[in-house]
């Protein structure tokens, strides 16, 4: 199984790769996304790191002169919706480089550069002189991206990261945004008709037609002040300090210190250190010691947003203190988590099955996503848990022995869910399979 699943998924890639970039999916994400070219980079490596360089690049390519990456990269023509006509991009960058969203997606890049300079370097060769030449020429723009992260978005220095569209966590539908979205009520908005509902096999499997209408309403609001960030920070209806955000930038900026150090950038390094640290300190204080999770803030009410959902283990993506990381460990692979005595696999599902808002066909209020699986392997791998993060790969790697990849999956059928041939989801299992 293990060949054919290694066989497969490098056919994913090939399949979804247009030559410059890889798209998310076939039909249902026929675009660049912005986490998801990170992820998809670190599995390309594994087949080809020149081919994994040209991924990111073509990302970094869509960079914003402010230094923001934007989530989604428009290369072609679609009846994707929301496209650029309604983002209008333009608006903020005349003449824009390239067409894209307005809003941007959770910093994992620099996990994606070192795993490509990992791999390079263990081929050797043109392979090694290849990703370090990468690595060295691009390490301003990403510099850039994490400066503008911590400037733009914690502009107080509290250690958290504010979003201004629950798109940007990348975790959409996540019962973690239930109330700020109940304070979202569009006005009179021009009438769009959505897409994403014709490539799955049943409606409930995405958000409901009313969240949609709030996802757009909020676009709108930024066109409306033509992205401008201050603007935008006063007149959003959804305004929310976002913990696992933050400790993604948390790890982020770390692994860019770290790089920028070895490169020969000192300052540079020495301050995104910071930044990691300011950031990993934020989340720490965002842990209800009742709980043990991490928790968001909605910033326009001052209320904690308490969920059980996968952003309550921050902590193992930023780092902790071993007390804070021991109890974290002990809840992920306890019985309201991957312990639950009805999971099919023993893999983290987006909501745990014990809270009342868990749902486990619809998007982020339950499914299994393979991606946040390997996130959080990795993630447990670096910081030395290697125990957690071998039985999360082992879990993961039965849940795609169905050769679907696909986006998501019914935690206690194990039924795919969501779009077939994912690339991050193909991305992961060649990662997986590598590790020694």
């Amino acid at each position: 199984m293990t060949a054919a699943l290694a066989d497969a998924a490098a056919a994913v890639l090939r399949g979804n790769d247009l030559g410059h970039l890889t798209v998310a999916s076939p039909d249902l994400y026929p675009h660049q996304w912005s986490w998801d070219t990170a992820f998809v980079a670190v599995g390309i490596s594994r087949l080809s790191v020149p081919r994994a360089v040209a991924e990111m690049t073509s990302l970094l390519a869509a960079q914003w002169p402010s230094g923001m990456i934007p989530h989604i990269v428009f290369d072609r023509p679609s009846a994707y919706f929301p496209g650029p006509e309604r983002w209008r991009s333009e608006l903020a960058i005349d003449p824009p480089a390239l067409r894209t969203s307005g809003i941007c997606q959770p910093p994992v890049h620099s996990v994606a550069l070192a795993c490509i300079l990992q791999e390079g370097r263990r081929r050797g060769g043109s392979d090694r002189r290849t990703a370090e030449d990468f690595v060295a020429a691009t390490l301003p723009g990403w510099l850039a991206w994490h400066r503008w992260l911590a400037e733009s978005r914690d502009p107080e220095g509290h250690g958290l990261v504010e979003i201004h569209h629950s798109w940007e966590s990348g975790m959409d539908n996540s019962p973690r945004w239930d109330f700020p979205y109940s304070r979202v009520v569009p006005g009179e908005m021009e009438r769009f008709t959505r897409t994403d509902t014709r490539h799955v096999g049943e409606v409930r499997q995405r958000p409901t037609d009313e969240e949609y209408r709030r996802y757009i309403w909020l676009v709108d609001q930024m066109v409306a002040v033509r992205y401008d960030e201050e603007a935008i920070r006063k007149t959003i209806d959804f305004h929310v300090a976002d913990v696992f955000f933050s400790a993604l930038l948390a790890l982020a900026a770390e692994i860019i210190g770290e790089l920028a150090e070895e490169f020969g950038h000192r300052d540079d390094a020495d301050e995104m250190l910071a930044v990691a640290a300011r950031f990993r300190a934020g989340v720490a204080a965002a842990v209800d010691p009742e709980t043990g999770l991490a928790t968001d803030r909605d910033l326009r009410s001052g209320r904690l947003l308490h969920s059980a959902t996968l952003s309550g283990f921050a902590p193992l993506i930023s780092g902790a203190d071993a007390d804070v990381l021991a109890r974290q460990r002990e809840l992920l692979l306890g019985p309201d988590w991957c312990g639950h005595r009805e999971l099919r696999h023993a893999v983290p599902p987006s909501t745990s099955p014990a809270a009342p808002q868990f749902d486990r066909r619809r998007y982020w209020r339950g499914p299994q996503w393979p991606v946040m699986t390997w996130l959080f392997s990795w993630a447990a791998r670096r910081q030395g848990g290697a125990e957690l993060a071998g039985r999360l790969r082992e879990e993961a790697l039965r849940q795609l022995g169905d050769l679907s990849f696909a986006e998501y999956y019914d935690p206690m059928s194990g039924q795919a869910l969501g779009s077939r041939n994912q690339s991050w989801t193909a991305a992961a299992a060649l990662d997986w399979m590598a590790w020694s």
